[in-house]
């Protein structure tokens, strides 16, 4: 008799207790979602089921989160950048002008993504509890820092690459964003170490983390969208070009420093001088295309410099970039010499073989070779300045 009873009380205490911990979820999820952020949610709610508002809640919760804890993060979500695109002058001049209703953030799906730069955030841990007690669960991805890395030191340290933020089956990526020498930003690629759960995200559809990636920096500026306040990049479209080239390659350093092992480096006056020169160089024709919207990459010595040495080689004597005529631009060439860089030859047309040539400060040149894509093969001409002797080279497209 006494063990039923000691049961049947057991019994009650469980039920008491499981009521009040639903009673107190429900209250909390009031008091963060509706309670203190529904004035917003109140004027789209009409228009939202249950699953459809899933995906707003928890962008909501998330945004309040770094607001709180003052940590500026900013909208790179590829596929949110590209529907605000198409509406983006009218949701900056009149957003009440568009039609009632979610029309972004409710969207089924299952990745939103935020972009943060690193220096302006200082990864304290106080968010991460504050995260916890909204319900979200969380993940932090580290890697080497590559800013660290160079000839004499391969070590590299440990850095915050990304997060993860999960919360009633919807993903909030973070991305962090790195400044590196030069002048552009950098984030790191996501790598699961063996004892991580594989399980946690639907990593295969994060749009960022595959590879490395960078990106010119962007100015970002305040909208509101869906009643959510966030910052995008000024240009939704240009970022999103970026985003399409931005596959970033780090520099083989311990390739190189065997290279220099066997064939020492130039540290000579004049190759030191060439070096800076040919790099000026460089950011005068990388800066000019970009203000054309020219993609273009480094092709041929300066190309084989930077893969197996991490440098340039001092005795080319030119730098060699590389461009699909398709983007060819006629006022390509008009844009260097008022650049200041002057045409020196010109071979071929645009139809077949062109080549252009330009003579740059302390007469080192700047090679521009355009590439023709075949079927299964891409290739370029090449002309001989002195014979006029032309080659083709031809590259398998893999």
């Amino acid at each position: 008799m006494m063990q039923r009873v000691n049961k049947n009380v057991v019994l009650a205490v469980l039920t008491a207790a499981s009521t009040l911990f639903l009673l107190f979820q429900l209250y909390y999820y009031r008091y963060y979602i509706s309670g203190k952020n529904g004035a917003a949610f109140s004027r789209l709610k009409g228009s939202l089921s249950v699953q459809d508002g899933t995906r707003w809640r928890v962008v909501k919760t998330f945004l309040n989160l770094v607001s709180n804890h003052k940590v500026p993060v900013f909208l790179v979500d590829p596929h949110m950048l590209g529907l605000l695109s198409k509406d983006i002058e009218q949701l900056r001049s009149s957003p009440d002008s568009l039609l009632p209703g979610c029309q972004y953030f409710c969207k089924a799906r299952d990745v939103t993504t935020f972009g943060l730069l690193d220096k302006i955030w200082e990864h304290k841990g106080s968010i991460f509890r504050a995260a916890e007690k909204l319900g979200f669960q969380w993940q932090k991805y580290e890697g080497r820092d590559p800013r660290l890395e160079g000839m004499d030191d391969l070590s590299g340290t440990e850095i915050p690459l990304h997060y993860l933020f999960k919360m009633a089956a919807h993903t909030i990526h973070l991305v962090v964003f790195y400044e590196r020498s030069g002048n552009y930003l950098w984030h790191g690629p996501l790598r699961l170490k063996r004892n991580m759960d594989r399980k946690f995200a639907p990593f295969r559809k994060l749009q960022f983390g595959r590879y490395a990636g960078a990106y010119s920096s962007s100015d970002l500026v305040h909208m509101t969208v869906d009643g959510l306040k966030l910052k995008i990049p000024r240009d939704p479209l240009q970022f999103l070009s970026a985003v399409s080239h931005s596959r970033f390659l780090e520099c083989r350093y311990k390739e190189a420093r065997s290279f220099f092992k066997l064939y020492p480096e130039d540290t000579s006056l004049e190759g030191i001088e060439f070096r800076k020169k040919a790099k000026a160089l460089l950011h005068l024709a990388a800066s000019t295309l970009h203000s054309l919207g020219v993609t273009f990459w480094i092709s041929s010595g300066t190309c084989l410099g930077w893969y197996r040495q991490c440098s340039i080689i001092p005795y080319s004597k030119d730098v060699d970039l590389g461009i699909f005529i398709q983007n060819y631009k006629p006022d390509l060439v008009p844009a260097f010499q008022k650049a200041g860089l002057p045409l020196k030859h010109k071979f071929g047309k645009v139809e077949d073989s062109l080549e252009l040539s330009f003579l740059g400060k302390d007469d080192v040149k700047l090679d521009i070779f355009f590439f023709y894509e075949e079927d299964d093969y891409m290739w370029n001409g090449g002309t001989q300045a002195k014979s006029g002797k032309k080659f083709k080279y031809e590259f398998l497209c893999l």
